[in-house]
């Protein structure tokens, strides 16, 4: 999830070479995708793709599941007893929609209508896909025949094995694909993706360990995805944080929905416009992760002047920033801390009131860290993006005191070219980035922080106000100390001004040579 500028709600963007951790297999299903496509548009297509993974997934799921419960039937169980899957969070699959059954039926002209009444008996029996999964393969518009290729294509890549469960394909093989579709979509593909190291970002540097993680426009779930990553790698659990979520757009949601199934993710994902229908109005959540729409005008915010959530000031009508930043102050617990994703001019914009707000939220001590990151990070934006991190309580006895305190990274310079017009960040980057903020905020065993000019800086409150309360991080840390070398300074001196002379004499010598070849050429001044 990350959006571009400009008026369109939700321009999320992505990048292709996302989660491409076996880069042959999902290039192989990537192409089975495109053996489908023919002239049908990205946006409407990724669901038939995507849908159909998801049904390969649940089915091979299931039919491993059913493989082993058959062969206990001595012991008592029943391979047919939907209670048998429910019980181990295995979706029950009828017979209808068994991978199997479809794949036999592929080669007719039937096959779509079957693929819809697959889902529909899997949402039948299935109460949390209710509404969720795509049932529209039987549309006049879907070539049947391109529709049996990739049924076939998809029969091949066993996605519902142990083996391959347990390296997390169909999750990789998902984002994979989202991330791509992003890509085709353009700028409307941003809506639904957020580039995976930019998510990482977010929350390598909060680390939700445990408590209630909230992103109140999830796009297809990103930063849920990458937080359960998180605590795994940090020998936790899933289920150790409890997962809410809201996202606007019908189709994105259902997105989500199949998104986090997939993983096994346990989550309250509301559908519905986050500011005019607050989904979890009572949640006070111990993490936010954002990525919202870029300079939104589209949010009707004439119509919620008098807000309850806009206490540092009431955002204009014309700009949803500062509204999407007070909504996720509104949720955060009082020992709660956010982490998001706005365009660059969030820092220092003082029209329409914006330069008010943003110094009333500077002034309640509620600004952790500012990041700045480089452009081209994503596909249909090259603008460079900044990271805010707020704390409810700098002083709430997790970390050090840090009150009157705000630290500013310029990450300006990082990350590395994947082609001539995209970056990404390396672990390295979002390592040192993350480790400076833990360094600065006290985290145990972080080590001890210290300034480094033209990247990071620890300032006071004071300092802030002297800036007009503007929040670049390039106007606090400095630049760079000169490299220092051992020519003494007379000498250098010496030789810069030679090779000055010498520089201007030949200059002088190319104006004279043009000027004849100008008058030959009857120009003569």
């Amino acid at each position: 999830m990350a959006r571009g500028p400009g008026k369109s709600r939700g321009t999320k963007v992505d990048r292709s070479t996302e989660a491409n951790g076996n880069g042959a297999f999902e290039a192989k299903l990537w192409a089975a995708a495109d053996a489908l496509r023919n002239n049908m548009d990205a946006a409407e297509y990724k669901h038939v793709v995507l849908g159909l993974i998801f049904l390969k997934y649940i089915s091979d799921a299931f039919e491993a599941k059913h493989a082993e419960l058959d062969a206990q039937r001595a012991q008592g169980a029943d391979p047919e007893d939907p209670d048998e899957y429910r019980a181990r969070n295995i979706f029950w699959v009828p017979p209808e929609a068994r991978w199997s059954y479809l794949k036999s039926m592929a080669p007719q002209p039937t096959i779509g209508q079957l693929v819809d009444d697959a889902m529909t008996a899997i949402e039948r029996d299935n109460t949390s896909l209710k509404s969720v999964l795509p049932k529209d393969f039987a549309r006049p518009g879907l070539d049947k025949q391109r529709l049996s290729q990739i049924i076939n294509l998809v029969s091949d890549i066993a996605l519902g094995a142990p083996a391959d469960r347990s390296k997390d394909t169909l999750g990789r093989v998902y984002e994979y694909f989202l991330s791509r579709f992003a890509s085709a979509e353009g700028k409307s593909g941003g809506q639904f993706y957020t580039p995976s190291h930019v998510v990482r970002v977010l929350v390598e540097m909060l680390a939700p360990y445990k408590g209630r993680v909230y992103d109140p426009c999830c796009g297809s779930g990103g930063m849920f995805v990458q937080s359960e990553k998180f605590i795994e790698a940090h020998a936790g659990k899933l289920g150790d944080i409890s997962i809410y979520g809201q996202e606007s757009n019908y189709t994105t949601w259902r997105l989500a929905k199949m998104n986090l199934a997939i993983r096994g993710i346990d989550a309250q994902i509301g559908h519905g416009d986050t500011f005019h229908n607050d989904r979890h109005p009572d949640l006070k959540a111990d993490y936010v992760l954002a990525n919202p729409p870029f300079n939104d005008s589209d949010w009707r915010g004439d119509l919620l002047k008098d807000d309850k959530r806009w206490a540092y000031g009431t955002p204009p009508a014309g700009n949803a920033n500062f509204a999407w930043v007070q909504h996720f102050i509104h949720h955060l617990s009082p020992t709660g801390l956010a982490g998001f994703v706005l365009a660059n001019g969030s820092m220092s914009s003082n029209t329409s009131g914006e330069g008010e707000i943003r110094k009333a939220i500077i002034e309640a001590d509620l600004v952790d860290c500012m990041v700045a990151l480089p452009g081209q990070l994503f596909y249909s934006t090259q603008i460079p993006v900044c990271l805010w991190f707020l704390a409810r309580n700098k002083k709430n006895g997790r970390f050090r005191d840090r009150r009157g305190e705000t630290l500013f990274i310029d990450a300006r310079k990082m990350g590395t070219l994947t082609d001539r017009v995209h970056r990404e960040l390396t672990d390295e980057d979002i390592a040192k980035i993350a480790g400076t903020y833990h360094a600065w905020r006290g985290d145990k065993d972080a080590g001890d922080y210290a300034d480094v000019p033209s990247f990071c800086k620890a300032t006071a409150l004071e300092d802030i106000r002297k800036h007009g309360h503007v929040l670049t991080p390039g106007r606090y840390v400095g630049a760079a100390a000169a490299e220092e070398d051992d020519e003494p300074f007379e000498d250098k001196m010496a030789r810069l001004a030679a090779t000055l002379w010498e520089q201007q004499k030949e200059a002088a010598k190319l104006d004279l040579a043009i000027a004849a070849n100008l008058r030959e050429l009857g120009h003569g001044g």
